[in-house]
């Protein structure tokens, strides 16, 4: 069956997706037990093989080389070692395709931890309390991937499937190069549309921004400290290097108002300083000092003359400092290199999530502007297909105590599970 659903139906699919919920929380407590940081997703990509393999999609499990998306324009700049760095696509083919094909992508990588004894139970060790669900990537974004799976989940044990090809993307890196979605992409992976569950608020993301990340290397003059005057402190260098980065920062958002949907966001560029390491000695003047950095970009900004000013930035910086001038700062860019993204309003995806939407959780589907990054740039710039992520609330991601609402996670996934049905279409599972 293709078309509207009926209402019964759609009805009867929201209640199978509440039956099954507890399993899907468990679900999503397995994935939280498994610390997928970065360089160490391989367990959780055995984990989501396995679960798909044991439902029947064709599983696709393949380790990521930069050589072969290197020439991608959406490519960016590996720093680590990519030997675990593996990707899995489930795919579930019908007898006869009918339906509009369908991508659900989720990241099953996450962020460190932080300390952990500044959270308030191990950070790795799912807690439920309530209708909250806590743990690291409890929020960003294992309760997606769970949505993911579940959605189709609810729709086989009614007896039915996708009438078109339904891939489950469980892909990695998307917090630091977005090259695992694009690994995707460039192994030949679309399709009519694609989801992806981020913790967005039960609401859809209209634009969002591109993101650098670099690291600073600032090299000293060391001295005894006895005689800190005459060195060249690379530690306190840095800091007026940063100083100088700010006035960029700036100098981005004072420029909002000519990049639409942007306009009304009170700071939609944020500069982050992420990391700071340096010096060798507490007696003596440092002789070295790197800083980690990540800067938004607008979405028709270009990455490579973003790049261009935040060398200039820092040159400019650096000629101020005397004992720079003949070993200036170096500039590494070493992760996100990406652009952002505009998902156009009036599509045939937006328009159906609407009404799907509308029916979970009997209220219209709002859209905002989020100034953090997003995989939905690969397929809406590269694939020229509609994203649509929209996702549960949450609270703390990239924080202590991250936690999502199984609430929102229930709706969430019905509104998935209505989507499926009616973009895709159904057929029985049974001949």
């Amino acid at each position: 069956m293709t078309g509207p659903l009926a209402p019964d139906l759609a009805r009867r699919i929201l209640d199978e997706v509440r039956a099954g919920f507890e399993d899907q929380i468990r679900f999503t407590q397995e994935l939280i037990r498994l610390p997928s940081l970065r360089g160490q997703e391989q367990t959780a990509q055995d984990f989501m093989a396995r679960t798909l393999t044991k439902r029947g999609y064709g599983v696709d499990r393949w380790r990521i080389d930069p050589e072969d998306i290197r020439h991608h324009p959406g490519f960016s700049p590996v720093a680590t070692d990519y030997s675990n760095a593996y990707n899995v696509v489930g795919a579930l083919r019908p007898r006869e395709e009918r339906g509009r094909s369908l991508i659900l992508n989720g990241h099953i990588d996450v962020v460190p931890t932080g300390p952990a004894d500044m959270w308030s139970a191990p950070p790795f060790e799912p807690r439920r309390e309530g209708d909250w669900l806590y743990g690291r990537g409890s929020g960003d974004m294992k309760a997606g991937i769970g949505a993911n799976v579940f959605a189709v989940d609810a729709l086989a044990r009614l007896g039915y499937r996708p009438a078109a090809t339904l891939y489950q993307q469980s892909v990695i890196e998307e917090e630091c190069t977005g090259n695992g979605a694009l690994a995707c992409l460039v192994r030949g992976y679309t399709a009519d549309a694609a989801i992806i569950p981020e913790p967005e608020d039960d609401r859809l993301v209209r634009a969002n921004v591109g993101v650098l990340w670099f690291r600073v290397h600032v090299r000293g003059h060391p001295v005894h400290v006895r005689e800190a005057g005459t060195g060249g402190d690379a530690i306190q260098t840095a800091y007026r290097l940063m100083a100088g980065l700010r006035t960029l920062e700036e100098r981005w958002n004072a420029r909002k108002g000519a990049h639409r949907f942007f306009e009304d966001l009170d700071h939609p560029i944020n500069f982050n300083v992420g990391k700071i390491e340096g010096g060798d000695w507490a007696s003596t003047v440092p002789a070295w000092c790197s800083f980690d950095c990540r800067i938004a970009i607008y979405p028709d900004q270009d990455p490579a003359e973003a790049a261009r000013e935040i060398e200039a930035q820092i040159r400019e910086s650096a000629a101020e400092v005397a004992f720079l001038a003949n070993s200036p700062p170096e500039v590494e860019f070493n992760g996100f290199f990406a652009r952002g993204y505009v998902l156009e309003p009036g599509s045939d995806a937006e328009t159906l999530l609407a009404r799907c939407h509308l029916t979970t959780f009997a209220r219209p589907l709002e859209s905002f502007v989020t100034p953090g990054y997003l995989d939905g740039r690969v397929f809406v710039i590269y694939a020229d297909m509609p994203c649509l992520v929209y996702g549960p609330v949450s609270e703390a991601i990239h924080g202590f105590d991250e936690r999502v609402s199984l609430s929102s996670v229930e709706r969430i996934t019905g509104t998935i599970a209505l989507f499926i049905a009616e973009w895709c279409g159904l057929e029985p599972i049974d001949a």
